[in-house]
């Protein structure tokens, strides 16, 4: 038996595209970090009254579920990044259920990787301003630290903008 490898593009993503994924994939790391140091008791940067009000706004617990579920969420989303320069962006893998080894639609991957983009400009853009407003539940080198922290997600939507119109122009022109 004879199974045929189906090949989705004749050429490979460009190097500074895949460049431009893995900084897409990495990007969210630091804050994904220092949530997760929330999320098993440190202050990170709050005060004591800021940390005691930040937790208790969730109820008891759940500040610490929802914590390391956003960094997870957050990670896993811009792990995603990377599959509009690797192949199994193109191809779905085998090992999928039903549709494993057929072709990604490219619309399937550029529609949602788009709005993606959109989405997180508007939601991380203002951290530009970060340091213009006052934190009063923050010391001051919290404040300013977690600025640079959260700084990186930024770059977030114009990285995976790039990649996604590197994806589009490549698989189009299969």
């Amino acid at each position: 038996m004879t199974t045929t490898q189906f090949t989705a593009t004749a050429s490979p993503a460009p190097r500074w595209a895949v460049r431009a994924a893995h900084a897409a994939a990495l990007v969210s790391l630091p804050c994904g970090i220092w949530r997760l140091l929330l999320a098993a008791g440190q202050h990170a940067g709050y005060t004591d009254e800021g940390y005691l009000a930040a937790q208790g706004s969730m109820g008891p617990g759940w500040g610490a579920v929802y914590l390391i579920a956003l960094s997870a969420v957050s990670e896993l989303a811009a792990l995603l990044t990377l599959g509009l320069v690797r192949p199994w962006g193109e191809v779905l893998p085998r090992w999928i259920p039903v549709l494993g080894g057929r072709p990604v639609p490219v619309r399937a991957a550029v529609v949602p990787a788009t709005v993606g983009a959109v989405v997180l400009a508007c939601l991380w853009t203002p951290f530009l301003l970060w340091w213009t407003f006052p934190h009063a539940d923050m010391t001051p080198l919290g404040h300013t630290l977690l600025g640079f922290v959260y700084l990186p997600q930024v770059a977030w939507a114009p990285l995976l903008a790039a990649v996604t119109v590197s994806y589009h122009r490549r698989r189009r022109a299969v």
